[in-house]
């Protein structure tokens, strides 16, 4: 019995903060967030280690570019278990389709879980040319193969966006960006404004726009509030670029954004009008009456959009967006903005 109580006795004294921060967990709102975060934010530094080894292996037998897809996965099925998190996917196959430029909606740093449901075979992320000198981090990136742009100006941004669609052809590899450039989290149905070096991109290289839009999560995860559920991801058809020319962007960049927005409204659980802003209001309304007599799900009054930000022309002439994440150009995009919850 000394020898068991021994042993009994040290599990006793760790498991008993453990039993209280569940406990607590349960009862406090607060705690439960910060306690599913901090798990979020283990699980999500584990995986990078994880990212690190398995990017000098797949590197070593010629894989580098199914790193991102490998690491990924990995994440996705290991958060999942441990958030109780998880994606159903429509339209999978779409996917499969390469080169290509992915484009999704970035609501928050959680999107990291559904990019790791979704992340494409063959398929790298575009990062800050500085990045590619970060301590592990640049390194991990260059062997999954990222593609590095220059933005310290406008024209620097297009070369390297011509040059990024070459290698992509090239290497017969995807490349991911979030067209909206950063967070858009709130609790209407809605996405910022496009950016359109994606959109440059894809054209320059003729190859065809994958957009990918996952259902708002807002009544899941913001600020104070970190639940499960299971969500909805669609993959939408891919876009053709053949034949298109820098004077068709806008036109292209509209018909996805509008594509997008309208598969949101369209997965995700309907708010009422009054939820949106005055100006969006009588656009939404007819959508969003005939999907309540479907679903009744009872909603809060919608909160100011977490970050601010504005448009302002620089000297240079090109637009120059502000918000949370510092001053953006229009071909500044495509990072997975991790960055803090909101």
């Amino acid at each position: 019995m000394s020898i068991l109580g021994t042993l009994v006795r040290p599990l006793a004294y760790v498991s008993v903060p453990f039993f209280l921060i569940h406990t607590l967990a349960n009862r406090n709102p607060l705690v439960k967030y910060y306690v599913r975060l901090g798990l979020y934010l283990s699980t999500l530094g584990l995986c990078s280690v994880w990212g690190a080894m398995v990017a000098v292996g797949m590197s070593l037998i010629g894989r580098r570019f199914d790193v991102n897809f490998v690491t990924a996965r990995s994440f996705y099925h290991l958060s999942s278990r441990v958030l109780g998190i998880k994606f159903v996917v429509e339209s999978e196959e779409h996917l499969d389709t390469r080169p290509a430029v992915f484009v999704g909606n970035h609501q928050s740093m959680l999107d990291i879980v559904y990019l790791g449901r979704i992340f494409p075979k063959r398929a790298s992320i575009m990062a800050k040319k500085e990045l590619q000198w970060s301590p592990l981090l640049g390194q991990y990136m260059t062997l999954s193969g990222a593609v590095f742009v220059d933005r310290g100006n406008n024209a620097k941004a297009v070369q390297s966006l011509t040059e990024a669609g070459e290698l992509m052809k090239a290497r017969h590899t995807s490349l991911w960006l979030f067209p909206e450039g950063t967070r858009s989290m709130r609790e209407y149905h809605d996405m910022l404004p496009f950016k359109k070096g994606a959109f440059h991109l894809a054209v320059q290289a003729q190859i065809p726009v994958v957009p990918v839009v996952c259902e708002n999560y807002w009544r899941l995860y913001r600020k104070g509030v970190f639940g499960s559920d299971t969500l909805k991801i669609k993959v939408l058809p891919p876009v053709s670029t053949e034949g298109l020319t820098t004077a068709d962007i806008p036109d292209l960049v509209s018909r996805v954004r509008d594509s997008m927005v309208a598969a949101l409204r369209e997965i995700s659980i309907p708010v009422p009008s009054s939820a949106y802003p005055e100006s969006k209001a009588e656009d939404i309304k007819p959508a969003q009456e005939e999907k309540r007599n479907t679903v009744d799900e009872p909603v809060q009054p919608a909160p100011e959009p977490e970050h601010s930000e504005s448009e302002t022309p620089s000297e240079s002439g090109e637009s120059v967006r502000r918000s949370d994440n510092g001053t953006e150009t229009e071909e500044d995009e495509g990072m997975v903005l991790v960055g803090r919850p909101s």
